[in-house]
């Protein structure tokens, strides 16, 4: 049986004065696919930037591999070995496809690991090997999300947290970038996919968590939820 990777427990947390996070409890296992998933604005990006540091805890535990990285600054979350590919990937212009990779192993010190990483992602995504001198900026969108993804690896990263998975992309370059996903957890990352369509999130996942209002709603297994009235109705349109 699994163990937890990733337990979250009655967090809360938002911007200022503005609370978005209501008691948020989630348990990741290590070696699944996990799904967030809700409707723009339930908060599933807060909770993305909350778990990497960027937004400030006020309360509730973050527990990672069985340290407590509660408050850590994004440094520390990185070097824990958690990696958030942000939403809108946020490539860096002005530089190559080659060198916005190799910002993502900014805090590692092993050369070799690092090549070896930087080849993996490449057969991962032969698009970028063909392209590894080009402005990242410059390529199509789902081209960029490779990027973003392949980025996100080269920190070798256990846990690793994409947010909008499919944002303005076509359907069969988001299938493409499933099947990679596959591919990049059953080499053994566990990884956490933030998704607004829901039926790409639960053909991924094993597990989700609905998030309505900076709260989940219902968690479980995709193949459970997906056939919950509340969760067809609402989400698939059935």
């Amino acid at each position: 049986m699994s163990e937890p990777l990733l337990e979250i427990s009655g967090l809360t947390s938002g911007y200022g004065d503005v609370q978005v996070l209501w008691g948020i409890d989630i348990v990741v296992n290590a070696g699944e696919i996990a799904c967030l998933v809700g409707s723009n604005g339930a908060g599933k990006t807060t909770l993305m930037r909350t778990i990497s540091g960027i937004c400030e805890t006020t309360s509730g535990k973050v527990i990672f591999d069985g340290n407590d990285i509660t408050g850590a600054p994004a440094n520390k979350v990185l070097g824990a070995g958690i990696a958030h590919v942000p939403e809108g990937r946020r490539l860096f212009r002005g530089l190559s496809v080659r060198d916005n990779l190799m910002l993502g192993a900014y805090m590692r010190d092993d050369k070799s690991g690092v090549k070896e990483d930087l080849e993996r992602v490449f057969d991962l995504f032969p698009i970028l090997r063909e392209r590894h001198n080009q402005d990242a900026t410059t390529m199509s969108g789902g081209q960029q999300q490779m990027c973003a993804i392949a980025r996100g690896i080269m920190s070798r990263p256990r846990l690793l947290m994409i947010d909008e998975l499919s944002l303005g992309l076509a359907p069969n370059l988001v299938e493409d970038l499933a099947e990679s996903l596959v591919e990049i957890n059953r080499q053994g990352t566990t990884i956490i996919v933030v998704e607004q369509d829901v039926m790409t999130a639960f053909e991924l996942a094993e597990h989700a968590f609905v998030v309505e209002t900076g709260k989940i709603m219902k968690s479980g297994r995709t193949s459970e939820l997906s056939d919950d009235p509340i969760i067809r109705e609402a989400y698939l349109g059935m």
